[in-house]
């Protein structure tokens, strides 16, 4: 590989393998100073393992990393530090109860006669919080942040260390449109600065409008470099081997009697007067901004949150209230938006994993049939195409769209009659998406009910059969698949339901045009 000028860092030949698996396999990768280049591939494709390298966390079995020149060995975070190389993480790495200042020179405070000068600690990170244009106070504790803070503050960090290497993986993966564009200017500028950005993301739209080169990895290996204007159709192309052409595979299916109902679901100040149903062979979406109560609903629905009025039947048969076993036994399962604290046991295997929900149905006085378990372990795993060494593996090795599988197998495992997912594809590749909607598609072909809530707009607009509209804890609006469009959804998600508007049946649709740039959790399908 031949080297520019401005080149910053280059990888070549990197091989690493895990037992059983070739993670990365003789790829090669370069960045310049002032540069946004884009790491693209789909789930499980080698990524993390590359930019695990780069901060230190792994170490390559054969190949070499140059950086300004030079071939060095990163051993460590501070030996990525030394070298001006940070990383921002999809899971933040900051302590919860110390403040902004303390996490940003967290082991490296200044010091004044043997005591930490907190005072110039503070004044610091004032300066680096101006620097990424977050308002924020240095004292705050990071608790009390919301995503998009932390998101700055990470960066932050990062440039406190002098970072001339900055790696950002699915930065906006969590961010409302606003505070993407607010992100995508702080990277602009750091371009400016000379920093160079190793850019990770699944958004297609944001390689264009952002990046100045892309690399795609494709299972393990560096399948080519094109520049950021290369067609989304082509990017896909190249990162699954194949092309995609429904992004939103709804088939439609016949509907049914009514598997999940729900009537005037209350919890005092969080949600209001909550009704609707679900069919069999019926995907409903459910839309709306930051805060409007979706999640909350969905979780009381499934008995892991309380609620004082209402109530909620499968089949027409009633549960009780905040009881997740009785909601489970109905045939009631959740993809918790959350999948690595509330969805999975990470220590556990992907065979343990997928056994969960049924565990209790395998035991036979005290004795689990571990054998009917691993066949239906490895029955579902190889259904879902779950890549993996073997049922073995723990699942938290392995990539977010396999461990999302493992977390949607486990319900197909107990035969769900209705599958709630929220957030079910939130940092997912373009084809493990559509993996997922096929099984969606299968689900309710087989007479099965979904409830999906999506801060992707046009994945609720593509999958749905129905979208019911949030809007400050109560149903502002039902919406058909031929009536919703973004405008739609959108004019419904920014109004001020009442008590009349809160029915479906009732519900207008007739709002005044309104700012689709607003600081909402909104649509960035493609």
């Amino acid at each position: 590989m031949s080297s520019s000028p401005d080149e910053l860092l280059r990888i070549e030949g990197i091989r690493k393998t895990f037992p059983g698996v070739v993670a990365l396999d003789s790829v090669d990768f370069d960045l310049r100073r002032g540069e946004v280049h884009v790491l693209l591939g789909e789930n499980g494709a080698g990524k993390s393992t590359l930019i695990k390298m780069l901060s230190g966390a792994y170490r390559p079995d054969s190949g070499k990393i140059v950086v300004d020149g030079e071939t060095v060995r990163i051993h460590g975070a501070q030996d990525a530090a030394r070298l001006g190389i940070a990383t921002i993480y999809q899971e933040f790495n900051l302590v919860p109860d110390l403040t902004v200042a303390e996490n940003i020179f967290l082991g490296r405070q200044p010091r004044r006669l043997g005591m930490i000068d907190r005072k110039k600690m503070e004044a610091d990170a004032a300066v680096l919080l101006e620097r990424v244009g977050v308002n924020v106070s240095p004292r705050a504790r990071v608790r009390e942040l919301g995503i998009a803070r932390l998101q700055m503050v990470e960066i932050a960090k990062a440039l406190s260390l002098d970072a001339r290497v900055l790696i950002m993986d699915e930065p906006t993966a969590v961010l409302t449109s606003g505070e993407v564009e607010k992100l995508f200017a702080i990277v602009r500028k750091l371009r400016e600065d000379g920093v160079g950005i190793v850019f990770i993301t699944h958004h297609l739209e944001e390689i264009a409008a952002l990046g100045d080169r892309v690399t795609v990895i494709r299972d393990g290996r560096s399948v080519g470099q094109v520049p950021a204007s290369t067609p989304e159709d082509d990017l896909v192309r190249m990162m699954v081997g194949r092309s995609i052409e429904l992004q939103y595979p709804r088939e439609r299916a016949d509907t049914g009697a009514a598997l999940l109902t729900v009537d005037g679901l209350t919890r005092d100040g969080v949600f209001h007067d909550i009704s609707f149903e679900v069919r069999a062979g019926e995907v409903v979406g459910i839309a709306g901004l930051v805060g409007a109560g979706r999640t909350e609903v969905v979780r009381a629905v499934f008995g892991a949150d309380p609620y004082d009025k209402g109530s909620v039947a499968v089949a027409g048969t009633p549960l009780p209230r905040h009881d997740v076993n009785a909601a489970m036994t109905a045939g009631i399962g959740l993809v918790p938006e959350d999948r690595k604290g509330q969805g999975l046991l990470l220590d556990a295997s992907v065979q343990e994993n997928l056994g969960l929900v049924t565990l209790r149905a395998a035991t036979r006085g005290g004795l689990v049939d571990l054998k009917g378990q691993h066949t239906a372990a490895a029955r579902i795993a190889e259904q879902l195409g779950v890549r993996m060494a073997g049922l073995g593996q723990h699942v938290r090795t392995l990539s977010g769209g396999n461990q999302q599988k493992v977390v949607i197998g486990k319900w197909l495992l107990a035969d769900t009659k209705v599958l709630i997912l929220d957030e079910p594809t939130r940092g997912i590749d373009v084809g493990a998406k559509v993996e997922i909607y096929q099984l969606v598609n299968d689900l309710t072909a087989a007479g099965h009910a979904v409830l999906m809530i999506s801060s992707d707009l046009p994945e609720v607009l593509g999958m749905s059969d129905r979208v019911l509209v949030m809007a400050q804890g109560r149903i502002a609006g039902e919406l058909s698949a031929d009536e919703a469009t973004q405008d739609s959804v959108m004019a419904l998600a920014v109004s001020t339901p009442t008590a009349s508007t809160a029915s479906p049946s009732t519900a207008s649709t007739t709002t005044n045009p309104v700012d689709t740039d607003s600081a909402v959790e909104e649509p960035r399908g493609h």
